[in-house]
């Protein structure tokens, strides 16, 4: 009797652990507001609708996508791929919620506002160095520039 309560703590111990493992794989972390993903729109339909999209207008949307660059002073914005190159400058909404540092070419799914906007100069050297950009780098930006920009309210990072 005393052995078959042995094997069963043994079991018990071992089945926990299969089942800490797999919640692990399955976990994801919201930042800023969760939110049930209903519609994703493809990388493709997102980047036509950017085009097409007049400057002061804006769409909500969901898409799953890559990050290219997070902010290195706080985690204040990032940047994601698009299709045909393109990328999207997110920022967060009323800068509720910063995103870490370490998310670099992770899929994540962002909920949020699409828009156009045109950026600054100022702005763009902002951003240049906020992303480590050199002086060089951030010298040559002369012009302002039409972005594809995207407010999020919140953003899934699946780990």
């Amino acid at each position: 009797m005393k052995g078959f309560n042995i094997l069963l703590v043994f079991l018990f111990g071992i089945f926990s652990c299969f089942g800490q493992q797999n919640d692990a794989n399955t976990s994801s972390k919201f930042y800023g507001e969760e939110f049930t993903i209903t519609t994703l729109s493809e990388k493709d339909e997102v980047i036509r609708q950017f085009a097409t999209m007049p400057v002061s207008d804006s769409l909500q949307l969901q898409f799953k996508t890559k990050v290219k660059e997070v902010c290195k002073v706080k985690g204040c914005w990032m940047t994601v791929e698009l299709a045909d190159g393109n990328q999207a400058m997110v920022r967060f909404k009323d800068y509720g919620f910063f995103m870490p540092a370490d998310i670099l070419e992770k899929e994540v799914v962002l909920n949020g506002l699409a828009f156009v906007e045109e950026m600054s100069v100022d702005d763009q050297r902002h951003y240049a160095k906020d992303g480590g950009k050199t002086a060089q780098e951030i010298a040559q930006i002369t012009s302002p520039k039409r972005t594809y920009s995207f407010e999020a309210s919140g953003v899934l990072v699946p780990n």
